[in-house]
């Protein structure tokens, strides 16, 4: 299984990581992507580097250095704009976790455009709430809050 990863420059809450760590150590994968930004992609970065699992990560920098995380691992793509790259993510997992800063949906998010980009490509998602609880959308279901 190969697990992409969204969420918010401003880092995952405590019960963000800790459900992130609890599903990451129930699943058989083989690959790990992230979009290598301060906050939750360090985070979840982080925690897979922490588990021991650094040569399967997959890190697609953005092109504007300005929140980039500079994360090292087994892999690092070509630096693109924030959203084909965030494309480039869902198009290579067959999981994306989720971790955006609030429960509503946001027009102006890159988290919850790159969810959005997952659902129309019928990619199974799960979303980790703030407060750790989770939702997971399969395939055409919609997005309804």
């Amino acid at each position: 299984m190969i697990i992409g990863f969204t969420g918010t420059k401003d880092g995952m809450t405590i019960e963000q990581k800790n459900e992130v760590r609890a599903m990451i150590a129930t699943f058989e994968i083989d690959e790990y992507h992230h979009g290598d930004c301060v906050g939750s992609d360090e985070d979840f970065h982080d925690i897979i580097a922490s588990l021991g699992f650094t040569l399967k990560l997959n890190i697609h920098p953005p092109l504007n250095d300005k929140y980039r995380a500079f994360c090292k691992g087994g892999y690092i793509f070509p630096r693109k704009d924030y959203i084909p790259r965030d494309d480039d993510i869902v198009d290579a997992c067959d999981v994306l976790l989720a971790a955006p800063r609030g429960f509503i949906e946001e027009l102006h998010s890159g988290t919850w455009t790159t969810i959005r980009h997952a659902m129309k490509k019928e990619k199974p998602i799960i979303i980790i709430y703030p407060d750790g609880s989770k939702k997971r959308f399969e395939k055409k279901e919609k997005l309804i809050f």
